[in-house]
């Protein structure tokens, strides 16, 4: 015990052979237990003994020694465009962090600010750095120029597809979330739908493309003037819900509003307020996105399609490790993540239902 001590208070990092000596047992049969191979080789009661002795004295194995012996680094790359100032960069993170951890790897995050000559800089240096693989992830939906480094270790791309099809992606099932957005106003009645909002993106086109799936599906058709492309902010919910809304009877004008996303939203319920138009009991609203500090927060909250952030982390994650624990490369395929619908106040049964 005055060893033990001793290490504490002169804050001596205690070793595999302090553990070996504490459980009685060789420093072989250590090296077993923390390289992952006692199975076979040690019974129960040997391994039990060994990590207890490891956690009296308060031993960690030494991650760089162990990765030099495995030829790893435990740590991977995060590369992104901004990370700092979307409001969603902090669910891939934890999502892709936490699935790490669990495989005892840390997360080493680079924001580009979407600079190419920037990224490039910053895969080469996490290269420099022998990390064992890089996660590639943007923040809006697009196809993305690979940065030349990728191809030299194991890489997946989250948030994004590669303009070379050359990489895994990991994105959300954007043609799905727009069916499920349908199936929820359908499911309260309504059949008079306008779509507004929306820019000449993949994501714009699929969750339309989707929402007019199920309304087809349904006999539903959308008229082209219900459906307005007002680009992705505030100001344009609030000018396409005006021009769907104001001037006709409430028979004439739709009793639901699919938003292209959760600011697009809260423009729909802005204008809705001015115009006296109670929401859900006169028109109902569907958001995208789910965006966080938001959604829940409008008046009245806002049922939205989540955009699944952390499960595209913990995703990329997840084949990414895979790869560096096989040393196989991962097909370069498409792995697409659902959007579920998350329900609070702004959807209702369809008037007169």
């Amino acid at each position: 015990m005055g060893g033990t001590e001793e290490k504490r208070t002169t804050g001596t990092r205690p070793t595999s052979r302090d553990v070996a000596r504490l459980a009685g047992v060789s420093h072989t049969a250590v090296s077993f237990v923390f390289n992952g191979r006692a199975e076979g080789n040690l019974s129960p009661a040997t391994q039990e003994r060994i990590r207890q002795a490891a956690a009296q004295l308060g031993y960690r194995p030494d991650p760089v020694a162990r990765g030099l012996r495995r030829r790893r680094t435990a740590v991977i790359g995060l590369v992104t465009d901004e990370i700092a100032s979307s409001p969603f960069a902090g669910r891939l993170l934890r999502g892709a962090m936490e699935v790490a951890w669990g495989k005892e790897h840390l997360v080493l995050t680079v924001d580009s600010g979407g600079d190419p000559a920037k990224e490039d800089a910053a895969v080469a240096e996490l290269l420099d750095r022998r990390v064992d693989g890089i996660i590639y992830a943007a923040m809006s939906l697009r196809r993305v120029r690979v940065p030349e480094g990728l191809h030299r270790t194991h890489s997946v791309l989250a948030n994004c597809l590669p303009e070379d099809d050359s990489l895994p992606a990991v994105i959300p099932a954007e043609r799905a979330g727009g069916r499920t957005a349908a199936q929820v106003l359908l499911d309260q009645g309504h059949r008079r739908l306008a779509h507004i909002g929306g820019l000449d993106d993949i994501a714009s086109v699929e969750r339309l493309r989707g929402f007019r799936d199920t309304l087809r599906a349904e006999g539903v058709t959308v008229p082209k003037e219900w459906v307005v492309r007002t680009g992705g902010e505030i100001a344009g919910g609030y000018e396409g819900a005006m021009r769907v809304l104001d001037g006709d009877p409430a028979d004439r004008r739709p009793t639901g509003i699919f938003a292209y996303n959760d600011r697009v939203a809260a423009g729909v319920l802005h204008a809705a307020t001015r115009l006296g138009i109670d929401v859900p009991g006169e028109l109902s609203v569907v958001g995208y996105d789910d965006q966080e500090h938001m959604a829940a927060f409008l008046t009245p909250a806002l049922t939205s399609i989540a955009l699944p952030h952390r499960a595209m982390g913990e995703t990329a994650a997840r084949i990414l490790l895979d790869a560096i624990d096989t040393g196989r490369t991962p097909p370069a395929t498409v792995r697409r993540i659902a959007c579920p619908a998350v329900s609070r106040d702004s959807v209702g049964p369809a008037p007169g239902r």
